[in-house]
This record gives structure tokens, sequence and C-alpha cells, in this order.
């Protein structure tokens, strides 16, 4: 990944490798699993329970599903002893979690803080995941590869590469779906035309199919060019699923594009919301959406107009129009978001937040109407790279969220209900 620049405190800087730091110091005023701000009662989460993760030292880049019993998978990095790295999976059943399994490992892996390996739970039952791996040609020459498990996660298929270029070229950012009964849906990141001669360095959004017995279909360009490495979102609304990205214009406006699956294929691409942020590299901050129904939730970090904020965003028509972003976050975020629904399609957002020079919180608050509730702390963290994208994942009425530590490196688990009280 290119060096690039970084906001701090809602200013941009130029220097890549420095972490973002406050202007001013903000204490750090709550222990995990209290709650800040004023109490909104049908707004309020319940209190945060940390409990054991399966990930042991050295795990990084947490992934959250569910599988075909409604029980919870939590997939990751893991760095062994020997330095060797490996994809691993184990499931919660919300009691206890399984024997770790092995997705992939003895693989050259294209290991990226921001670019992460997932799992998704196809329509018949079957699980699919995905990673990175490095490949002749340049130093950010990496393809995508996505595997199969019938029985569980216990073995998995021969990798298989989504996208058919050949080309030496970053290929990433994956989001995976199930289409249909057996098949895998993705959305990527392609930057193929970088390789080309003769072409500018931008990259596309790309989707495919992967069926059953690995043939590749549907293969479709979405957009001929957006922000180099930010992530993608997906969600199913009752009218088709939706994608959402950051979008990158002539003029390097960076604002959140959304495209919608219909009968005739994908729409165009359209702004969730014009925050009109011109920015000239890529913020490594991409959105995520979550539907129920025909409501969409988008949530985003933006630093338009020289602030950082985390604003999430409603449709209540499968993402076609968006009502007026609502700005959640506590000040000084560094976002990196991820966004669940409740039962009233109510969304509840995770992100990061600055604490001070080396220090962060991982923060989540869920969002009635255009009111925020309270903000609640899950955990303190740092504002470093590694400690990359916190996950969520609902549960029944619970939300299941992980987050990574710095010192140690290591995957936390906790979880919290989606309201203050027991109905």
């Amino acid at each position: 990944m290119p060096r690039l620049p970084v906001l701090l405190s809602g200013r941009l800087r130029g220097a890549a490798d420095r972490l973002p730091v406050c202007l001013l110091a903000i204490s750090l005023l709550a222990a995990c699993g209290t709650d800040r701000g004023p109490a909104k009662t049908d707004a309020a989460l319940g209190p945060v329970a940390e409990f054991t993760s399966p990930a042991p030292s050295g795990s990084n880049t947490p992934h959250l599903a569910l599988d075909a019993n409604g029980h919870v998978l939590l997939s990751w990095t893991q760095r062994r002893p020997d330095s060797t790295v490996a994809v691993q999976v184990a499931r919660w059943d919300g009691t206890a979690w399984d024997s770790t399994r092995t997705i992939a490992d003895q693989r050259p892996f294209f290991v990226n803080w921001a670019d992460f390996p997932a799992i998704t739970t196809l329509g018949n039952g079957d699980l699919a995941a995905h990673w990175l791996e490095r490949r002749d040609g340049g130093k950010y020459a990496y393809d995508v590869k996505v595997v199969r498990s019938t029985d569980g996660g216990r073995t998995w298929g021969a990798p298989i590469t989504p996208h058919t270029d050949g080309l030496a070229a970053e290929h990433g950012f994956v989001s995976l779906w199930s289409e249909g009964a057996s098949d895998v849906g993705m959305v990527w990141l392609d930057g193929r035309k970088s390789a080309m001669p003769d072409s500018a360095r931008e990259m596309t959004i790309r989707t495919a199919s992967l069926s059953a017995n690995g043939t590749l279909s549907r293969e479709a360009l979405i957009d001929a060019r957006s922000c180099d490495c930010c992530q993608t979102g997906t969600a199913a609304t009752r009218s088709g699923r939706v994608l959402v990205y950051r979008d990158r214009s002539g003029d390097e406006i960076r604002d959140i594009a959304i495209v919608r699956q219909t009968a005739n294929g994908w729409t165009e691409p359209q702004h969730v919301h014009r925050d009109e942020w011109h920015y000239p590299g890529c913020p490594v901050n991409g959105p995520q959406a979550a539907a129920l129904g025909d409501t969409v939730a988008v949530a985003w970090f933006t630093g338009a107009r020289d602030t950082a904020r985390v604003n999430v965003a409603v449709s209540v028509d499968g993402g076609a129009t968006f009502g007026a972003p609502v700005r959640i976050d506590d000040g000084d975020p560094i976002g990196r978001v991820d966004v669940v629904l409740d039962d009233q399609a109510n969304p509840v957002v995770v992100w990061l937040e600055q604490r001070g020079p080396d220090a962060a919180e991982v923060l989540t608050r869920k969002v009635v109407g255009n009111a925020p509730g309270p903000i609640r702390v899950l955990s303190r963290t740092s504002g470093a790279r590694q400690s990359g994208f916190p996950r969520l994942v609902r549960h029944g009425n619970d939300v299941v969220a992980a987050w990574t530590s710095v010192n140690p490196l290591q995957v936390h688990i906790a979880r919290f209900s989606l309201t203050s009280h027991t109905p």
C-alpha cells in the first residue's frame, strides 16, 4: 500500500506513518462499559461484557459473521511464534467457543492492517472466506483468494481467484455475501488499470459471483474510478443488494457512493451524501452498511471542511435516497466504522476515537431517528494502524463486538444488549 496522508484531529497532515494525535489532550473519562452523554432510554445500549477470545496473542484483523444456526463466527489473522501467518476461525454458540480451525496457512499472504480476510455463510449453510496473496510483479502486486467449506470450516476447498485480468496489480478490500442457495457474491477494489501501459493509476470497483463448482460469472465493472484503499461494504435489502464504497472524482472529492442491484443489473453510482471532502490521498477509512427490509443505514468517516466526523445516514427505500446524515462521534474520531441494526432498524455504529497521542477508545452508539443515544465505551486501545478496524454482528438481542489491542497484539471480544433494559 502506498504511503498516504492521514487525518490528525480533523486536520490534514502529510506524514503517512505518524499516528493520529489530539491537539488538545482529552482525558480517559470512562472505564470499559460505561455510558457517556445524556440518557436517552430508547437509544441506550446495555452494559458491555468482555468475554474470553479464542484468538491468542499475536492475533489481529478480526471479522464477524453468523453461521446457518445463528452462531457467531470470528475469523482473524494469527502470527505464530515462528513468524508464520495463518487465517483462522472459531465458532461461538452463545456459551462457549469451539476448536479453532485454520482456513489457510503456509501461503504467500499479503498481510495488511486495513485489508483483511473475511468469512460469510451461504444460503445452503456452506462457508466462504477470502484472503490476499502476493504474486510476482511488484511490491503491491497481490490477488484475492476465495475458498469454500462444506463441513462447517473443518476443511476448505482449493482457492479461486475471482478477478480474471491476470495482471500484477492490487486486488483487495473485498466484501463477500451469499447469492442464491450456493453462490458467493464478491465486490473488491481492482487495480488492473494501473498495470496497463499508458493508463492512469486508478482503482476500480468490480464484482463477480462464484458458483459451487468454481465457475465465475456476472463479472461487472461498478465504478471506473474509486478511492485507492478504503474498505467496501454491502447489505441485502428487500429490494436487492447494495454496495457502498468511497468514490474518487476527477477533482479528488472522496465521498461515499452506493450502487443497488436491480433486475436490470447494478445501478449507476450515487452519493449517500455530498460531503464534498477534497482529499489528495486515500484516508484508508471505508464505509459500512446494514439493512432490514428496505431500510438501509450507511456509516462512514469524513474529513470535509477540515473537521473529522463519523456520520450515519438512513434510507427507507432500499438505498435509492437517504436522509440527512447524523453526526455520532465524540469530537475527535479516527473512524474505522461498522454498523448493525436493531429490530426497529435503528443503527448501532462502532468506531475508534482519539484519546491522546498514543491512546484511543472503541466507542459504540445507537441512533433513534435523528437522536444519537449515549456513547458506550467498549474498550481502550491504540490509534495505531495495528489496532485495525472494530467489527460488529447481531446475535439475537445482543451485539457481539471484536477489536484489536496493540500491546500485546490480540483480538478481544465483548457483547452488549441492544437495549438498556430487559423487555
